[in-house]
């Protein structure tokens, strides 16, 4: 892939990649993002690919990264500027030239995530809900789902885990000591033994593991970093030159 200054690439970091420049001073900027963290806010597989160059995405997501400090990880408090990067990763690396069908419904799609985004936290909101506040069917909320790799469910799931791992780490940080249920209910699960099964898989600690909180690895944590070459130790890089 050849790269000119300000292209951003998106890059499978579980691949060994080298970049190379014919000229000494450039450098390179990358935004280390978690698989799974990407594809729940997505709704698609993401691939390796060049994204759009020149667009208002591409410049908001370049001046984020380089007024970032290096290797800096954002922090819990940060959550809503971690959806925004993911936002802009999408607006990136959607498709160049959609159907007006599939425009349509990406639109739809984006209309429904925004619904649940604003109704997980709530343990009676589920699919069905989500379809009732979009005006369209369960039917069909589960096939624009299914056509992107994933459930309406595990993506409600997926935001209510981002959610409680934000206050999770706020808590440790501040020494709240407040109850674990607590938090798990503030999040939109009914009980504490769901909640913390969940959370082990999604995370691979369970909730009540100080080390959990400080994990710079962690599923939920987006990490900028610049230099000549880039850190591979997440799934998915978003680079630019």
């Amino acid at each position: 892939m050849q790269l000119t200054a300000g292209d951003v690439a998106l890059v499978d970091a579980s691949r060994a990649a080298t970049y190379l420049s014919r000229h000494r001073s450039v450098q390179w900027l990358s935004l280390q993002l978690p698989r799974k963290s990407l594809q729940s806010h997505l709704g698609v597989e993401p691939q390796a690919r060049l994204g759009r160059h020149g667009t208002r995405a591409d410049r908001l997501l370049f001046n984020l990264i380089r007024e970032a400090d290096t290797e800096a990880a954002f922090s819990a408090g940060e959550l809503y500027m971690q959806l925004a990067i993911y936002d802009l990763v999408g607006a990136l690396f959607a498709s160049s030239n959609p159907s007006p069908v599939s425009c349509s419904t990406d639109k739809l799609f984006a209309r429904i995530c925004g619904v649940i985004k604003n109704g997980f936290s709530d343990p009676d909101f589920g699919p069905h809900e989500a379809a009732v506040a979009a005006r369209v069917s369960l039917r069909y909320v589960q096939k624009l789902f299914t056509a992107r790799g994933t459930t309406c469910s595990e993506f409600i799931y997926s935001l209510r885990l981002d959610h409680a791992g934000y206050h999770l780490r706020r808590r440790a940080l501040l020494g709240s000591g407040q109850p674990l249920s607590q938090i798990a209910y503030a999040c939109g699960f009914r009980d504490y033994p769901h909640f913390a099964r969940r959370f082990r898989n999604r995370f691979g600690y369970p909730p009540g593991a100080q080390a959990g909180y400080h994990q710079s690895a962690g599923d939920g944590i987006v990490r900028v970093g610049t230099g000549e070459s880039a850190s591979l130790t997440h799934d998915i890089q978003a680079t630019t030159p």
